[in-house]
């Protein structure tokens, strides 16, 4: 069911509201989010600039090779707000930090209005012929 809903393309979440929010105390449906958790592949469509990664001279010198995947927060205005990396070879992963965070997209829209994003993104090292 979560992978369809995935597949389908977006995920929303609300933003954890403080307590003292007058928002919390409204419907749901009348809530305004702030915040929306979305899918990496919809976020990719939203990509307009991507730096690839520096393959670091140790790894590649010992022929490591994998995807490191990177949890990001991005801002109604397509910046890279924040980085934390959730899985992968940690040699690769600041190569995949460094880049990532000058990855820049298109303001995600939720009902006309930009919103801030949760995403996964994905960095993929791969050696040539490998």
């Amino acid at each position: 069911m979560v992978l369809a809903a995935l597949l389908c393309g977006v995920l929303v979440t609300a933003h954890a509201q403080d307590q003292g929010d007058s928002t919390a105390a409204q419907p749901p449906d009348q809530r305004v989010r702030t915040h929306v958790r979305v899918s990496q592949g919809v976020t990719s469509g939203l990509l307009i600039r991507k730096v690839n990664p520096v393959y670091p001279k140790k790894a590649r010198k010992k022929h490591i090779q994998g995807v490191v995947i990177l949890a990001a927060k991005i801002s109604k205005d397509g910046d890279i707000v924040g980085l934390s990396v959730v899985s992968g070879e940690p040699m690769l992963a600041k190569a995949a930090v460094e880049a990532v965070k000058q990855w820049k997209y298109k303001p995600y829209l939720l009902k006309g209005e930009p919103v801030e994003v949760d995403t996964e993104v994905l960095v993929n090292f791969r050696l040539e012929g490998g």
